[in-house]
């Protein structure tokens, strides 16, 4: 393609609704030998020669539904990725399955690639993407699969809603990080450790003590050499079981 956003909607044309033969030429002409193709109920990968396996999933594509109407809603083309996203509307119908109709919508991703010395692009992978309730109506039509997604959706939505509920004070404990953050500049990820530890532990009743009892707490560690604290420092130690007490905290050694 030399202009790819004039001549994608036809090539796409060309393969769903062209004649075996004007299938297989577009495929050779317009897909690099190791294209992948990608879809929700079948992937290539891309090797040598995997342009093939191309072949053989569009004739498939074919045989399925020999009368396939499709429409080309829009297409968007990302220049400096080489990257073409197209909407896509199409009426899939299985003749051997009686009243058959899988009317769907989806995304298709195409990756282009030039070489250096053509003017021309090439595709170098397919990717269609399915909203779940447009693709479960390849698998149970009538409406059947998308009633039983939707039902799942809302479901879900309501659980959703439910958890941020419940667990609010976890939104506003994630604010008031941000917020901290935002003031310090350098708030490290150690810092928010701990603050998370210690709004975890004032949950649960526990008080830190105040600086001071900290500093008291390391001038009494220090006063001789085997760490035994001070009276006046307010902490007592019970030589038997080893457990010291330093002001509301009680540490074992």
């Amino acid at each position: 393609m030399e202009n790819p956003v004039q001549e994608v909607a036809g090539v796409v044309h060309k393969l769903t609704q062209g004649s075996p033969s004007e299938q297989e030429e577009t495929i050779n002409t317009y897909f690099t030998p190791n294209a992948s193709f990608t879809h929700p109920f079948c992937r290539t990968g891309s090797f040598e020669g995997s342009r093939t396996l191309i072949h053989a999933i569009y004739r498939w594509y074919k045989i399925l539904s020999p009368e396939i109407k499709l429409n080309v809603n829009s297409v968007a083309y990302d220049e400096p990725r080489m990257l073409i996203y197209l909407n896509i509307t199409q009426l899939f119908s299985i003749w051997l399955i009686p009243f058959h109709h899988a009317n769907v919508t989806l995304t298709t991703e195409l990756q282009l690639v030039r070489p250096p010395s053509s003017r021309k692009y090439y595709i170098q992978s397919q990717n269609d993407l399915y909203q779940n309730d447009q693709l479960i109506r390849f698998l149970m039509p009538w409406g059947v699969g998308n009633l039983l997604v939707h039902i799942w959706q809302y479901s879900s939505t309501l659980m959703c809603v439910w958890g941020a509920f419940l667990l609010a004070p976890m939104t506003r404990l994630q604010q008031n990080l941000s917020e901290k953050r935002a003031e310090n500049g350098s708030f490290s990820a150690e810092d928010e450790i701990r603050d998370l530890v210690s709004s975890a532990m004032e949950g649960v009743g526990y008080k830190q003590p105040s600086s001071g009892s900290s500093k008291r707490r390391s001038n009494s560690a220090g006063v001789n050499g085997n760490g035994s604290g001070s009276a006046d420092a307010g902490a007592s130690a019970s030589g038997n079981g080893g457990v010291q007490q330093f002001g509301n905290m009680q540490v074992v050694s």
